[in-house]
């Protein structure tokens, strides 16, 4: 079972905008296989960092205006939110070494 939920702009301002934790949004398709490889690492931080850190899915082809607004070019493309506001990014592939560091170094720790 994933610990990743999926987000559209029906509830992306509830689960992302008004969250006060860290949010992670990952922008991906279907069809990018950089995506699928990084889904069991999305999976694992989420898992990881439970209770500190918030893991979303957004699908770009579905949810294009979310896409459009924070000018998600290249997926996967991954944007940390925290209080509503984006802090930081990572765009392309990332293991899961390379994204508990930045996760870590985004909330202080």
């Amino acid at each position: 079972m994933s610990n990743v939920a999926a987000v559209n702009e029906t509830d992306f301002g509830r689960e992302v905008l008004e969250n006060q934790e860290l949010v992670v949004v990952d922008f991906w398709a279907e069809w990018c296989q950089p995506c699928k490889m990084l889904a069991p690492v999305l999976d694992k931080i989420a898992s990881t960092f439970g209770g500190q850190v918030k893991v979303v899915k957004c699908n770009v082809d579905e949810n294009q205006n979310i896409a459009q607004k924070y000018g998600v070019m290249s997926i996967p493309n991954l944007l940390f939110f925290k209080g509503g506001q984006v802090v930081n990014q990572s765009v392309g592939y990332v293991n899961e070494s390379q994204l508990s560091a930045k996760v870590k170094t985004v909330l202080g720790t």
